[in-house]
């Protein structure tokens, strides 16, 4: 199972793929899809829309996981942050992409142990996870965090479901 982890942001939405092999993760590729921020709005979604668009097209991801919007004080920079991760959310859907999503602190969590780490711990955590991840953006390390949550979710889905067969048998 590949998956593909995205943080989503409008100058810089990293992403981080990784590949699942029961309860083993194996570090593929990370980076950052970056917009013009001289650019109008529009062509900046466009820039991220083709950027992610690439990425799925050169590591084929099988699922895809994105970290869920936090409120600013600034409702415009919430907006603006709101357009990116809509397009961050559809370009893996049309691609036909299973789409997780995971609040901030459900994936601190997940990776470091305690929701309120800060991104040290969690750029920590994610190469102890990862051995030999050398990821080039803190949005690429935070996209390999989002990727590694949902790995342990989907185990842990796939767990309980195995439970219900054999109790349904």
């Amino acid at each position: 199972m590949r998956i593909l982890g995205l943080d989503p942001g409008l100058r810089h939405t990293g992403w981080g793929v990784l590949d699942v092999d029961g309860n083993r993760l194996r570090y593929i590729a990370d980076g950052s899809v970056d917009s013009d921020d001289k650019a109008d709005l529009a062509t900046r979604l466009v820039q991220l829309h083709d950027g992610l668009v690439e990425v799925i097209r050169s590591w084929t991801p099988d699922e895809a996981a994105v970290e869920e919007t936090f409120v600013n004080k600034n409702p415009t920079s919430t907006l603006k942050l709101g357009l990116a991760r809509g397009v961050v959310l559809l370009v893996p859907a049309l691609a036909g992409l299973r789409v997780a999503e995971y609040g901030a602190n459900h994936i601190k969590k997940s990776v470091v142990g305690a929701g309120h780490a800060d991104k040290t711990q969690v750029q920590h955590m994610v190469r102890m996870l990862l051995p030999g991840t050398t990821f080039k953006t803190p949005d690429a390390a935070d996209a390999l965090a989002v990727a590694i949550c949902h790995a342990h979710h989907r185990q842990t889905e796939a767990s309980i479901a195995g439970i219900r067969l054999q109790v349904a048998r």
